[in-house]
């Protein structure tokens, strides 16, 4: 028999109540596992953050129980393998609270579980510079004005950024969103002609996408495995579609619009030549899927690999179609916003080709009739997770089929092994190459797990009612995000990092997880004219208020929910909003005002103050009056402190001129506030550490994470920089007086 496990109950500071603390540490040989202070080290390493140790053993979740029931029924609710160390102090903003069921975080505050309340508030924070955390920012690059990938991947990729986009766009204000406008521009403005020559002289058709892209420099196919063999990005193109149309009808921006749709239509007649008009299906050969190469296309009796119907290309496809022909509708055209909506209808239609009997969808199916992707077949019998979670991702099937879908995936526990979805289970047996190596199961496109496609099962998860799933999910990946390594993909069936040799880690991927997170708890649906919130909070939670807001336009949303269960009433600035039904929210731009706090109330809430609200970057910049950082101590040794110093001082006049003039909240004025929230995050880092709240790293690790501060620093530096000088003969609004504004800074 086992030997039971150790209960801790720590007390969260400044409230009462408790984070139950469950090691799986036997009290039989204390000498072999720590001895008597096992526990003492326990409760030290939970005040500084996850991961925490008791001898071998990691834990990384916490649970929190409310004063007066230690124990009890938490027991039965949580596995002793599975429990976990961490919880609302150790995950949440510096500056946290939580007090007898009530939490007030840095950007959003509630009532009931404060461990996963800490946790939200924890997403929301690696968005924006802080002392604990990666953040989003130190993923840009000066190169193109824009975010990238990752420091040892220096291009934009359309499968990696899928997840992370898509989720983090509701609340992408500037200078984000033209960071990633910038990064996708890569693809558009050098999308396949028929002329132009990428990577390999590849000529792609028109409207072709791409794997990825930098500047002068675009790879048309997956660039990796068998590129001889391999086809055009069809499934490529598709997701490029949803992101740029979702990123277009959240600004609304008319010139964006115009810029872009006649580019959109282009990729959108791509991918319609693949349609079989037989079947609504569409065909894809070698390494046309999204995640690219695991699909072989059909395998020909000869042994030659050709095209095949590929679920997933329709899959994306019609999230595209759907977006496109709303996008349509914004634009004034009613004709072709009808002409994409019945194309996405056909294809949906075609989806019954390949459906099992219990829902969910296969992979793909051959010219021959050859189904791949039926679990427990004999033949190709794993369960592809990619298409079946983007299917109740982005509401391609009816809401009966999506809870089926979700029914067989729970089952299967081979998909989740720590946590985190990976590509399909068991290893797939219809690739074309050996299951070796990087193809190994577990380790790449094969059973590896991407945290792109995890932003999609998050929004599968929340959506299902697969709360428990959600948290598990978000507080693994946040086990590397403490330490630094926020690596993609995750080998080992997402057990451990792809790029061990750095110091630290830092990939776009990995934002998927928190921003999944977040855009799941409302889903966002953006039409031409409305906006439909669909709440899914979890049980746990009696009230959940956003202080951070959500774009549309010129808009900016604050979303306040109270209560569980049904919708009964909707308020937006107080006045009484009846768009709603008892599961969702109808918003119509035209009625909102600029700036809208909508409230949902739901079974069981009860009134109460609103929370403080933020518009980040502006608000995450104040307070650097009280003195900047040394750049000199982070790191202690480095060199170009005192040019940074100097650079940062410039920026602050600038922000402050720009301020005064009425500026601060343009892409211009947002980028110097972006820079300058970095002195607040530095002096937080530097207390953290004081108090033995940052995760003890190897030397080496720690210096690289002390350093991607400054070097952030610098390259956001550099970027303005050069993006001001090329306002001094810009024709855009107010380009002449805030290049004047930047000059009178020196």
């Amino acid at each position: 028999m086992d030997d039971p496990p150790i209960r801790l109950y720590w007390k969260v500071r400044g409230g009462t109540a408790s984070i139950l603390l469950v090691a799986n540490v036997p009290l039989t040989a204390p000498e072999e596992r720590g001895g008597a202070n096992a526990t003492d080290r326990l409760r030290d390493d939970v005040g500084k953050g996850f991961p925490c140790r008791v001898g071998e053993d990691q834990y990384t979740r916490a649970a929190v129980v409310p004063p007066g029931r230690q124990g009890g029924d938490m027991d039965g609710r949580i596995g002793r393998r599975e429990m976990i160390v961490g919880g609302a102090a150790a995950l949440a903003y510096p500056g946290a609270m939580a007090d007898g069921g009530r939490f007030e975080g840095k950007f959003l505050s509630g009532e009931g579980d404060a461990g996963y309340l800490a946790l939200l508030d924890t997403c929301y924070s690696m968005l924006w510079p802080n002392g604990a955390l990666q953040n989003l920012s130190m993923l840009y690059s000066p190169v193109w004005n824009g975010f990238v990938e990752g420091p040892t991947w220096g291009a934009w990729w359309i499968q990696n950024s899928y997840g992370p986009t898509y989720c983090g766009l509701p609340f992408f204000t500037e200078p984000y969103r033209t960071f990633v406008q910038n990064a996708q521009d890569l693809w558009f403005d050098q999308m396949g002609d028929g002329k132009r020559k990428g990577v390999h002289d590849w000529v792609a058709p028109d409207g072709c996408l791409c794997d990825a892209a930098a500047p002068n420099w675009i790879v048309y196919k997956q660039g990796d495995g068998n590129i001889g063999i391999h086809d055009w990005g069809v499934e490529f193109t598709a997701a490029g579609i949803v992101m740029q149309a979702e990123l277009l009808l959240i600004s609304r921006d008319r010139t964006a619009i115009e810029r872009y749709l006649p580019l959109l239509e282009r990729c959108a007649a791509f991918v319609e030549s693949r349609r079989d008009p037989k079947n609504n299906l569409f065909l894809a050969g070698p390494a046309g899927n999204l995640l690219a190469p695991s699909y072989a296309g059909y395998r020909r009796p000869d042994g030659t690999y050709g095209m095949g119907y590929l679920t997933g290309l329709s899959v994306t496809c019609i999230a595209a179609l759907d977006r496109l022909s709303e996008l349509e509708r914004l634009a004034g055209r009613p004709v072709q916003a009808g002409r994409y909506a019945d194309r996405a209808k056909r294809a949906r239609r075609g989806l019954s080709n390949v459906t099992t009997d219990k829902g969910y969808l296969i992979k793909a199916l051959d010219p021959d009739g050859t189904r791949h992707g039926v679990f427990g077949a004999p033949k190709h019998g794993y369960f592809e997770a990619v298409c079946n979670h983007d299917a109740i991702a982005f509401n391609v099937v009816p809401e009966d089929q999506a809870r089926r879908i979700y029914a067989t995936m729970d089952s299967i526990a081979g998909l989740r092994p720590h946590g985190v979805v990976i590509t399909n289970y068991p290893s797939l047996d219809d690739m074309y190459a050996e299951p070796t190596g990087l193809w190994q199961f577990g380790t790449w496109v094969n059973g590896g797990h991407w945290t792109t496609c995890e932003a999609r099962m998050l929004l599968a998860d929340l959506r299902m009612g697969g709360y428990a799933a959600a948290r598990r999910s978000v507080e693994h990946i946040m086990t590397f995000a403490r330490v630094f390594r926020t690596d993609n993909p995750l080998v080992q069936f997402g057990a451990a990092v792809y790029q061990p040799q750095h110091p630290i880690n830092c990939v776009y991927d990995t934002w998927g997880a928190p921003l999944g997170m977040l855009r799941g708890l409302f889903e966002y649906r953006y039409g031409a004219e409305t906006l439909t919130l669909v709440p899914h909070i979890p049980p746990e939670i009696m009230r959940l208020e956003q202080r951070f807001p959500v774009v549309w336009g010129r808009k900016r949303l604050y979303l306040d929910v109270r209560g569980q269960g049904v919708i009964r009433s909707v308020l937006v600035n107080g006045e009484r909003w009846t768009d709603c039904d008892n599961r969702q929210v109808r918003l119509r731009y035209d009625a909102l005002p600029d700036l809208a706090r909508v409230r949902i109330v739901r079974d069981g809430s009860r009134s109460g103050r609103s929370a403080r609200l933020l518009l980040p970057p502006c608000d995450l910049a104040r307070n650097t009056g009280k003195g900047l950082p040394s750049f000199a101590v982070i790191p202690a040794d480095d060199k170009n402190g005192g040019d940074l110093h100097a650079a940062f001082e410039r920026v602050k006049r600038f922000h402050d001129a720009m301020r005064r003039s009425g500026l601060d909240e343009t892409y211009f004025g947002t980028h110097a506030a972006l820079i300058l929230s970095y002195g607040k995050a530095m002096r937080e880092r530097i207390e953290l550490r004081a108090a033995g709240r940052l995760p003890d790293l190897p030397e080496a690790s720690a210096h690289a994470a002390d350093s991607s501060y400054t070097e952030a620093v610098g390259r956001l530096v550099d970027g303005l920089k050069a993006d001001l000088e090329r306002q001094r003969d810009g024709k855009a609004p107010d380009a002449a007086r805030v290049f004047s504004l930047w000059q009178k800074s020196k």
